[in-house]
């Protein structure tokens, strides 16, 4: 698959996600709910529409399209992984997290809108991921809902990507640096978690086989430390234009970063590594794993 093509097909998935996130944080209340209040809702939909390239969906879809999965529900699913990463952007842009105060391009939600709308509409998106996984509307099977919700908890959750977070917290505050095991286990839990389930999940909800499922894990999981890397490589050499949020920060903050650990060659080359690893965890499955494979190189040479 060309560059051009790949762009192509992330830039059409991208473009079902928004409309699919679009129509769910519509202002009309669903069953159950009492009213959608307008300021949070708006807060919602300025974390969640009009940004990032949308990896995390486009990859639970083109998991599941690898065994003739698509349509409303699948796209549903994938919208509920965006939502928990949108949700951890607003939260970790806080001042009392990272402090950002710009997030693709635009000013972070504490910005524009206050600090503690920013948190509701986290928690708002967090709670609201597992609502839409949950539906029947996602998927008519309640076995597959309950393995995607219960997949995607664990990665969001104290072992994933919350635990992560704190463990990148705590390395801010250490008086010696972390080792290459412990930065490691921190991006495959801050980062790598929410990446790694993406794919496993695709497969999951197109109810793949075990040996299947372990192998878009695998992807999933070499996919995810290889993006880390390249975000921390971005963050260190890229400029804040062409990643529309800030750069060079993580130095300042004593984050535990294998850029700062390995220095950038040897980071570049472990990049690349990993993303070919990925590509090796896709072996079995031939000429129909080209949009995944060409994911992960993209992974690899993104510029921003």
């Amino acid at each position: 698959m060309s560059n051009n093509d790949f762009a192509a097909r992330l830039a059409d998935v991208g473009a079902d996600v928004e409309a699919t996130l679009d129509r769910l944080l519509g202002p009309l209340a669903l069953s159950g709910e009492a009213a959608r209040p307008a300021r949070l809702l708006a807060a919602m939909r300025y974390v969640a529409l009009d940004g990032g390239k949308r990896v995390r969906p486009f990859l639970f879809i083109e998991a599941a399209r690898l065994f003739g999965c698509d349509g409303d529900g699948l796209l549903r699913a994938a919208c509920a992984v965006e939502m928990v990463h949108c949700y951890s952007l607003a939260h970790d842009d806080l001042p009392a997290m990272d402090d950002d105060d710009l997030r693709r391009g635009k000013p972070s939600a504490h910005k524009a809108f206050d600090e503690a709308t920013a948190i509701l509409a986290g928690d708002a998106l967090l709670t609201y991921a597992f609502d839409v996984m949950a539906d029947a509307a996602t998927h008519a099977d309640p076995h597959i809902r309950c393995d995607l919700t219960l997949g995607l908890a664990r990665a969001s959750g104290l072992g994933g990507m919350a635990g992560g977070q704190q463990l990148d917290l705590d390395a801010e505050r250490a008086n010696t640096p972390l080792s290459h095991a412990e930065i490691t286990q921190l991006q495959a839990m801050k980062t790598g978690a929410l990446l790694r389930f993406a794919a496993e999940g695709g497969a999951m909800f197109a109810n793949a086989s075990n040996v299947d499922r372990v192998a878009l894990g695998d992807y999933g999981r070499a996919l995810g430390a290889a993006f880390q890397i390249a975000d921390d490589i971005l963050d260190a050499e890229g400029n804040e234009a062409a990643m529309g949020k800030r750069v060079a920060k993580d130095a300042g903050r004593n984050k535990g970063t294998l850029v700062g650990m390995l220095g950038l060659e040897a980071a570049r080359a472990l990049r690349d590594e990993l993303a070919e690893e990925a590509v090796n965890a896709l072996a079995r499955f031939g000429e129909k794993a080209e949009v995944l494979v060409a994911a992960a190189r993209f992974t690899a040479s993104r510029a921003s």
